[in-house]
C-alpha cells in the first residue's frame, strides 16, 4: 500500500482510479480501515469508501461489500487494548454507509438488512474495547460508531415498531452493561442521537418508552448503588445519557411527536436520580 497513491486520489476529489480493478482497490481500503495509522484509516480508507458508496460505485456490489464490513465487526472481538479495535469500529461506520445507501435506493432485500442489523447488535453488546481517543493512533470510538450504525439502521423501511424497540433495548443494555468503562468521549451524546433517530420514526409508543427510560434511570442513580465500587462510576454512563437525551429532545430540530411527553418522563427520571442536588441550600450530606 502506497499512501502517496491514495493521497493523490483524495486530493483530486476521490474519483475512482481506472488503473486498477475496483476489487483490488476495495481490498486495499478494507485493510487500511483497520490500520492503527489514522492517516490511512480516518484520512484515507473511510473517506474513500464513504464517498464511493454514497456515489453509487458499489450499487451492484453493495450486498457483498456490506457482508465484508459485517465480518470486520468480529475481527479480534473480545480483545481489549489491541489494534484490532480499529477494524471493528470502522467496519461499523462503513456498514452504516452501506445501510444508508440501501435506505435511499432499496438495493438489498429485507432479510439481508435484518441479518446486518443482528450482526451490528451482537457486536455492539459483545465489544469490550470501549476506548475513545487512542494517543498516537486516533479514534477507536466503538461505542460512538456502533450508535451511529444503529441510528442509520433504524431508518430502514424494513424496521417497524418491534424492530425499533429491540434497537432501543440494545442501546439500554450497552449503557447499563456491568464493567463498561466511563464513556467520556461524547459517546452518551451519540447514543442519545441514535435514540432520537428511532423516536423520529414516530412508531414506538410512550407505553414502551416510559419503562425503557425507567430501566435506564434505575442504573443512573449513584445514590442507590450498593457494593464496593464507586457509585458514580457505576451510574455515570446512564446518567450522562439521560442528560444528553433531555438536551436533544428539548433543543434539536425535527422533534419526534412524542417529545412533550418524553421530556416530562425524562425530567422525572433526572429528578429521581439527582435528589441531593435539588435539595434546599445548605442541606447536610450523609456521605461523600
Amino acid at each position: 500500500m502506497v499512501i502517496g497513491y491514495w493521497r493523490e486520489i483524495i486530493e483530486t476529489g476521490l474519483t475512482v482510479p481506472s488503473d486498477r480493478p475496483l476489487g483490488d482497490l476495495t481490498a486495499e481500503l478494507t485493510t487500511m480501515l483497520g490500520s492503527p495509522d489514522p492517516e490511512q484509516r480516518d484520512g484515507t480508507a473511510y473517506p474513500a469508501l464513504s464517498a464511493w458508496i454514497g456515489r453509487g460505485v458499489y450499487d451492484d456490489l453493495l450486498a457483498g461489500l456490506a457482508d465484508g464490513m459485517a465480518e470486520g465487526l468480529y475481527v479480534g472481538l473480545g480483545e481489549q487494548g489491541t489494534d484490532t479495535v480499529f477494524r471493528r469500529s470502522f467496519s461499523a461506520l462503513a456498514l452504516g454507509e452501506c445501510l444508508a445507501r440501501n435506505n435511499e435506493h432499496h438495493l438489498v432485500s429485507g432479510p439481508r438488512v435484518f441479518e446486518w442489523g443482528d450482526r451490528i447488535a451482537t457486536w455492539y453488546l459483545r465489544e469490550r474495547d470501549t476506548r475513545g481517543y487512542v494517543e498516537g493512533k486516533g479514534w477507536a470510538h466503538t461505542m460512538a460508531h456502533g450508535a451511529d450504525a444503529i441510528a442509520i439502521l433504524s431508518q430502514s423501511p424494513h424496521f417497524a415498531a418491534n424492530e425499533l424497540t429491540v434497537l432501543l433495548d440494545v442501546l439500554a443494555d450497552r449503557l447499563l452493561m456491568d464493567g463498561t468503562d466511563l464513556l467520556l468521549a461524547g459517546e452518551p451524546d451519540r447514543i442519545a442521537a441514535a435514540t432520537m433517530q428511532i423516536l423520529r420514526r414516530n412508531v414506538v409508543s410512550l407505553k414502551v418508552l416510559e419503562p425503557w427510560i425507567a430501566r435506564i434511570a434505575h442504573g443512573a442513580n449513584p445514590f442507590a448503588a450498593t457494593g464496593q465500587r464507586d457509585p458514580y462510576h457505576v451510574a455515570n454512563n446512564a446518567q450522562a445519557f439521560l442528560r444528553a437525551l433531555h438536551l436533544q429532545l428539548s433543543l434539536a430540530g425535527n422533534p419526534p411527536q412524542v417529545r412533550p411527553d418524553m421530556i416530562l418522563v425524562l425530567i422525572e427520571a433526572l429528578k429521581a436520580t439527582n435528589v441531593p442536588f435539588l435539595s434546599l441550600p445548605n442541606s447536610s450530606w450523609s456521605s461523600s
